[in-house]
Formats: structure tokens, C-alpha cells, sequence
């Protein structure tokens, strides 16, 4: 046997994990000593939870008594910082393991009975929006506690861009959390991926195609949220490819009234057969916008640019088409003129770059913004694979990012240029600087012409002999 065919020795294993609950446990065991090992990787996930920056201790299966009945949660989590302490409790699910809201409802009996600050709760269901929990408890019992929710995905997110890209200061600690990133990232550890649209996808795809969808069909619903859980997926999966945050691109009320927003996709989809949703990079010169058209089969990226102040519209088509040479001549092209309203002029890239007039509808009219699009296939299946609808959006939102978006850059004015006085005589070599009696003053004129001498002015003497 030579030496390229030996395991090497994991902190974390994956072997040896026989069902659902060694898998919980030993993922629960794996995240919390990390957390507590690596203080930059507990920071990041604790901190915007409210705890404080101080150490963390973390212990599993804490037994507690309620109503005379034991209750052991998967893990407890204490930050201390002073005379100050936060307190977590931490119920974990992995694989397709759902959490439950009875389950739920007594942990947070026990965090406000012993005085605690939050539950948090750890599985691979994704929110449709960040904040939102994805199970529905009793909001009487959350006045005084918070109740968190990090999913799997977003847990590895935080780890790869605490370790790849923020850094770890102590390099033992930074190989202990790249030996929990490779445990979360092995099938065998639970900690899934984004894999499935749901039970509901099949019969709705169908009857948007036939034409028989409702809007008040609970169905459209399941789909509407399965839709945004999947762009937030995709945003934690971009953002650890590019090492900076990615974010839903949501309005306030979506942040605020999640169920609202899901009613309008809802809406959208039984009314026009199309959902649509954004992902907001950093760094990125606009938000890119994501349109699943289930009528026509098709999803289309596409990113607003706003066009240059300055110069003929043919100048500012030439500007954009400068910046896309390298991209795939079957991108479709829009502009929009200045208090316009309605849909601009557009063409194919291959056809606008032969001529840049396709794109001005009328050349007295000044240009506002530009729409560059890709459209590609849709998947049909459920789940992941060749010819499904996740990996096929994922895809399109990664090469349009790759082809388009991460090669444009927005317009910048140039920097204004120097005033130079039109009569400006540079200082001559020879003259001494401390005779000169006047400085050149930008409000200074033209000098004046010299005199014309005097026809009966003395003629000077002459030289002497």
C-alpha cells in the first residue's frame, strides 16, 4: 500500500456516524468547541446575536427540570465580558430534521425561567428573509427572549470568511477551524446544502404552464418562499466564493413584514408566472436582479448601470460596450432615456456592437440608464442535478456575476483641470526674487500696452568721448 492511498488523521471525523443522532451530536460537539477554541469565529457568530466580545464557554445535552420533567437541550453557550454574562441556549437539527415548535416552546420556558437571554437554534431550513425563524412559536413567550436561527449554509459562510479572507490571528486556531470546515462541508456530516423546492414545485410549475394557478392556493405560497430561501442560499454560497457579503436585495417593509413580501411573489407568480428577487454585492456596481419565468421556461439576470452624464449617446453606448468586450455576444442590451417611461430601445450585444445606434431611439434625447441581461434554460426537477431548477439558477447567477457584473465598473467624472491665467509669464532665471515687488493674482488682466513715446520728448545725451 504506498502512502497516497492513507486516510489522514481528522480532528473531526465523519466515519463512524450511525444515524440521526450521532450526526446531531457530533456536529453540536464539533460547531460549540469551535466556537469556544477560535475567538475571531465565535465573535462572528455571537456578536450579532447581542452577545457581548468576551470568552465563550460552551457545554452539550445541559439538563434542565420543567414542570417536573427532565428537558436536555443539545448545547448551552455563555459569553462573559466583566460583570456582564450571556446566556444561549441551542437546539440543533441536521440532515432533513425540521424543528419542532413544541420542542421549541419548552426551551424557551427554560430560558426565561432560568433567566437566560436566547435560544438559538441551528438547522438546514433557510428563511426566505434573514431575521425571520422558520417555525412559527409563540410570540407571547419571545417579549423578553430572542429567538435566533443560523442555518448550516450560513454557518459554513461565516466560518470560510472568518478563516480564508478576515483572517485568524493564532495559526493553531486557524487550522482547528479548516478542520470544521471540512467536516461541514462532507455529505456525512448533515450539514446540507440548499436540495430540494419542495413538494408543492411540481403541480405549481404545472399549472402556471396550463394556465390554472390561483393566488390564494396555499401551494403558490410554499413555492413563493421556496424561491427566496433559495436566493438567499445562493447569496451565502456567492459570498463565500468571493470572500465579502452578499445580502438579499429587500426593501425595509420585506425586512420588516417577511409575510408580505412572500404574498407578493406569491401574487406575481399567479399572476404573470415569473418571481423575482436580487442579490446585493458589495463593491458591485448595482444590485443583481434574478427572474424565474416558469411560463416561458427561462431564467434572466440582469444588472442596471447608470449611463454617463457627458458626451453624444453613441459616447455613452461606446462606454458600456468598452467595458463588455469580453462578454458573451447574446447578452441583451437596453437603454433608457432621461425622464422616459416604458421600455428603452434593445438589441443583442453582437448586433449593437456592429452598430451602437440601435440603442438610441431618438439622439436628441439624453440617455439615463442601461439594462444588461442574460436569459438561460430553467430546470424542471425538484431537486439537484442535471435538468433541475436550483442548480440551474445557481449557475445562471454565477456566470452572469463572473461574465458581467463583476467586469463593470460604474462612471466617474473626470477631476477638474488646474486653471492656468491666460497671462502667465513664467519668472525669468536671472531675476532676483527679493526685487520683485508684485505676484501673478488670478484676477489680474491683461498688462497693459506701453506707452507710445512723446515726439517732442528730449532726445538723451550723448555718450561722452
Amino acid at each position: 500500500m504506498t502512502e497516497e492511498t492513507w486516510l489522514a488523521a481528522r480532528l473531526i471525523p465523519t466515519s463512524g456516524i450511525n444515524g440521526a443522532e450521532e450526526q446531531e451530536r457530533r456536529a453540536t460537539s464539533a460547531l460549540l468547541a469551535v466556537m469556544s477554541s477560535v475567538r475571531e469565529f465565535g465573535r462572528a457568530l455571537l456578536q450579532p446575536l447581542g452577545a457581548p466580545a468576551g470568552q465563550v464557554r460552551t457545554y452539550i445535552e445541559v439538563p434542565f427540570k420543567l414542570d417536573d420533567k427532565q428537558a436536555i437541550p443539545d448545547g448551552l453557550i455563555r459569553v462573559s465580558r466583566g460583570q456582564r454574562e450571556w446566556t444561549a441556549l441551542v437546539e440543533v437539527k441536521t440532515g432533513g430534521n425540521e424543528l419542532q415548535a413544541e420542542q421549541l416552546d419548552r426551551y424557551l420556558d427554560i430560558v426565561r425561567e432560568q433567566g437566560f437571554d436566547a435560544l438559538i437554534t441551528i438547522s438546514n431550513e433557510i428563511p426566505a428573509v434573514p431575521g425571520q425563524h422558520p417555525t412559527r412559536v409563540d410570540k407571547r413567550k419571545l417579549k423578553k427572549i430572542a429567538l435566533y436561527h443560523l442555518p448550516w449554509t450560513e454557518i459554513l459562510t461565516a466560518a470560510v470568511m472568518q478563516k480564508e479572507y478576515r483572517g485568524v490571528a493564532d495559526p493553531d486556531q486557524a487550522w482547528i477551524l479548516g478542520e470544521l470546515i471540512r467536516y461541514l462541508e462532507h455529505p456525512k456530516s448533515g450539514a446540507l446544502e440548499f436540495g430540494d423546492m419542495g413538494r408543492a414545485w411540481v403541480p405549481v410549475r404545472e399549472a402556471v404552464s396550463a394556465g390554472t394557478i390561483r393566488a390564494n392556493d396555499p401551494t403558490v405560497n410554499e413555492v413563493a418562499g421556496r424561491f427566496d430561501a433559495l436566493l438567499r442560499y445562493s447569496c451565502l454560497r456567492l459570498g463565500r466564493r468571493l470572500g465579502t457579503e452578499v445580502v438579499p436585495a429587500l426593501t425595509r417593509r420585506d425586512l420588516a413584514e417577511p409575510a408580505a413580501r412572500t404574498q407578493a411573489l406569491a401574487t406575481q407568480l399567479a399572476t404573470a408566472g415569473v418571481m423575482t428577487g436580487g442579490l446585493k454585492i458589495v463593491g458591485a456596481v448595482g444590485p443583481l436582479y434574478v427572474t424565474a419565468d416558469l411560463r416561458a421556461g427561462q431564467i434572466i439576470c440582469h444588472v442596471d448601470v447608470e449611463a454617463p452624464r457627458e458626451g453624444r449617446p453613441t459616447t455613452r453606448v461606446n462606454w458600456l460596450l468598452r467595458q463588455l468586450r469580453a462578454a458573451p455576444e447574446t447578452l441583451r442590451l437596453e437603454a433608457f432615456i432621461m425622464h422616459g417611461r416604458g421600455a428603452g430601445a434593445a438589441d443583442l450585444l453582437r448586433n449593437v456592437r456592429e452598430d451602437p445606434n440601435l440603442l438610441i431611439a431618438d439622439p436628441r434625447r439624453e440617455l439615463r440608464s442601461f439594462r444588461v441581461a442574460q436569459s438561460v434554460v430553467a430546470g424542471t426537477k425538484r431537486g439537484t442535478g442535471r435538468g433541475s431548477f436550483i442548480d440551474s439558477l445557481l449557475d445562471a447567477v454565477d456566470d452572469f456575476y463572473e461574465q458581467v457584473v463583476q467586469v463593470l465598473k460604474p462612471w466617474m467624472p473626470a477631476p477638474p483641470r488646474l486653471r492656468v491665467p491666460e497671462d502667465f509669464v513664467p519668472a525669468q532665471p536671472d531675476m532676483d526674487p527679493d526685487l520683485s515687488s508684485t505676484a501673478i493674482s488670478s484676477q489680474d488682466g491683461p498688462e497693459p500696452a506701453p506707452r507710445p513715446a512723446a515726439h517732442n520728448a528730449p532726445s538723451p545725451p550723448a555718450p561722452a568721448t
